[in-house]
């Protein structure tokens, strides 16, 4: 059992690092800790006057910016629950999830309000604007006092480090976010994660990760996402770094030039982004029949991989020390090359259930093809005959666990079973503790004498193909068929016109079955005009395209 708690950590952290600078909407200026101290007890104030009581819940919709993580950070040191929505959710997934929540209060960004029926919102006493935690609508029914800004409160202005406090009222059992993993009425699933769960996080994340007293942090995967609020919010916030929101997860172009300017020490992607960056900037220069013939000469091998190395670090902002990915599979090539040049990376696993990391190991550790090793708090198992050879479901239990579904018993009965959780991923486990992730359950295809076919292993054959964006295998009249979403780029740059894409995949399709055993080969591939709709951790949205 955790002794230690959320609030007080957060709390200690603010005050020991108290004229650091703390967060920044990039490019832009930043505040400092104190300046987030002050409007955390400004909110906690505006709370108070709102008649929000221990519990109630908050809900966030918007982008990544300083004021997203000042409300995340205000609602829970208060001992409210935050209910974060993911920004690229539609207007009518935002107004359901407000509703099923039971928010009392909503801070959402302007744009998704104009968007969203009001009038429609059942328990909202409130609406701020995430952009200046402005006031958009006071719903009270009781006399309306004014909701003064903070600029207002000059008693907040001269507070120092010896007088912030905050009363930590909450046990780890208490619910700190509900996080909706679908916005739609019927696949609506909200995440209750304790406050246990969170500082589980945190605890691992300071035994195990790399982040200096002070360094820039850049965040730009989703903050509503588990992965991202824990790992570039939470743990960062509690080692007195600066962290740098960007609102939207950038194209690799972009990405390369802020690390430039940024320098961090320590960057948390997805895999798709690197993949895009080996696919781009490394793959064509180590293919050219040049390369190919120097790099079968161990001397000159040895330089052409470390001048790589090199370039890839100074891409990166040359400081380089972890690279952590997440959140979806690492394609297989992609990993192998990066451990051919000895770079910093590693790849973890978790699930939003869990707030969420379940495995990780650091980059000179981690093993190929692994999703690092079992980590503190946490008890792994897989459920097999023969749990290092032959896969299964993987389960869990510990107290990263979450407590159920938000008002979905039906739900969490599935998932939560004899203290255990079941994961629904299929996989390995060796007997160091490193997980071998080798598919989801529910997309597992049996084959024609009862094989199991992971179509996530087969996709990644495909992914490596000239031409080929991205893929997904799915069965069809007891087939397998693949979708493909062609490089459009890549074949502009070619010169090679549209006509002869559908000759490219069919070539493609003999090459991939030459790889795989008879029962997993692909019967035909269809191809795709437009790129696959993806979950914040870029995993493609399988269920639409069965």
């Amino acid at each position: 059992m955790i002794e230690e708690k959320l609030i007080p950590y957060l709390v200690n952290s603010t005050k020991e690092h108290w004229e650091l600078p703390a967060f920044t909407d990039y490019p832009g200026s930043s505040i400092s800790y104190k300046d987030v101290a002050k409007r955390i007890l400004w909110l906690h104030r505006v709370f108070r006057e709102t008649g929000i009581k221990k519990g109630a819940t908050i809900a966030l919709a918007g982008k990544n910016c300083s004021n997203w993580a000042l409300v995340w950070l205000g609602t829970v040191t208060y001992g409210a629950t935050i209910v974060p929505i993911l920004a690229n959710f539609s207007p009518e997934d935002t107004q359901h999830i407000i509703n099923h929540s039971d928010a009392e209060l909503v801070f959402i960004s302007r744009d998704k309000f104009d968007n969203i029926d009001g009038d429609q919102l059942k328990k909202v006493r409130m609406i701020f604007a995430l952009d200046d935690l402005s006031v958009l609508e006071d719903r009270r029914d009781k006399a309306k006092s004014d909701i003064k800004g903070f600029s207002d409160h000059t008693d907040l202005h001269a507070i120092s480090d010896k007088e912030f406090t905050i009363e930590d009222v909450c046990t780890n059992e208490d619910i700190a976010a509900i996080i909706y993993t679908s916005g739609t009425t019927g696949f609506s699933k909200g995440v209750m994660l304790p406050h246990r769960s969170l500082i589980a996080n945190i605890l691992v994340a300071h035994k195990n990760l790399l982040f200096s007293v002070g360094a820039k942090v850049f965040a730009f995967l989703p903050l509503a996402h588990a992965y991202a609020c824990s790992f570039d919010l939470l743990y960062p916030f509690t080692r007195g770094n600066h962290i740098n929101f960007m609102d939207r997860i950038p194209a690799p172009k972009i990405l390369l030039a802020a690390m430039n300017d940024l320098k961090p020490e320590v960057v948390l992607t997805v895999p798709l982004l690197i993949e895009k960056i080996y696919k781009k900037q490394l793959q064509p220069t180590i293919e050219s029949p040049k390369m190919k013939v120097l790099l079968k000469l161990p001397v000159i091998r040895k330089i052409i991989l470390k001048k790589i190395h090199d370039k890839l670090m100074l891409a990166f902002g040359g400081n380089i020390r972890e690279l952590i990915t997440g959140g979806a599979p690492m394609n297989a090539e992609v990993e192998e090359f990066m451990k051919l040049i000895k770079f910093p990376f590693t790849i973890g696993y978790g699930m939003t259930e869990c707030g969420p990391l379940i495995s990780y190991a650091n980059w000179h550790e981690h093993r190929y093809e692994s999703s690092g090793k079992q980590v503190d708090y946490l008890t792994i198992k897989v459920n097999s005959k023969d749990p290092e050879r032959i896969p299964g479901e993987i389960i869990l239990k510990g107290e990263q666990v979450f407590k159920g579904y938000y008002k979905f018993e039906e739900a969490t009965n599935e998932v939560l079973r004899d203290g255990w959780l079941y994961t629904g991923d299929i996989g390995t486990i060796d007997k160091d503790g490193f997980v071998y992730i080798r598919g989801r359950s529910k997309n597992v295809i049996l084959g024609a004498s009862g094989e199991n076919i992971y179509p996530e292993l087969v996709e990644q054959k495909l992914n490596n193909m000239p031409y080929v964006g991205e893929s997904l295998v799915l069965e069809r009249d007891r087939q397998l068929h693949a979708i493909v979403y062609p490089d459009f780029e890549a074949l502009d740059a070619d010169h090679i016109p549209e006509g002869k894409i559908p000759e490219l995949m069919e070539n493609n399709r003999n090459e991939v079955n030459k790889q795989l055993a008879d029962f997993s080969r692909i019967i035909k591939i269809q191809i795709a005009s437009e790129p696959f709709q993806k979950t914040p951790t870029q995993k493609i949205k399988r269920y639409l395209y069965i």
